[in-house]
């Protein structure tokens, strides 16, 4: 199977600290998400956002620095036994946080969808929380 890479940087208006939080916490990540959401902060720890669209297990924690993460979709031609990798790197800029974004290991005709997918049903819902909090 051929795979792809998505790579982002986005800027959020808090600390990193508080950027960590809001992917790990179940109840914030729910929130946003407007989903049904586990999360454990256990290395090795299942995962489940998205009312169980996206599942996946914590191979790294760094608390306000970084995440990495197995995920899996529940999406037709996506095999049900493959994980993308996508790894969080949170770094304090300005006021607020740089968050530098990479998916890697994507089934290639999934990468375009995911690259807008991130922006519309993470970053954008991630900045609307903070707003209204």
């Amino acid at each position: 199977m051929s795979t792809g890479t998505i790579k982002q940087e986005v800027i959020f208006s808090a600390k990193p600290e508080v950027i960590f939080d809001l992917i790990m916490n179940e109840e914030k990540h729910a929130e946003f998400t407007q989903s049904d959401v586990t999360m454990s902060s256990e290395i090795g720890g299942a995962f489940s956002t998205y009312d169980g669209y996206i599942t996946g297990k914590n191979i790294e924690l760094v608390p306000g620095k970084k995440i990495v993460q197995e995920w899996h979709f529940d999406e037709d031609e996506w095999d049900e036994n493959h994980f993308s990798i996508c790894t969080f790197i949170f770094e304090p800029f300005q006021d607020g946080t740089k968050m530098t974004f990479t998916q890697t290991d994507i089934p290639e005709h999934k990468v375009e969808a995911l690259e807008t997918g991130w922006e519309e049903h993470y970053w954008e819902p991630m900045m609307d929380f903070l707003d209204a909090n």
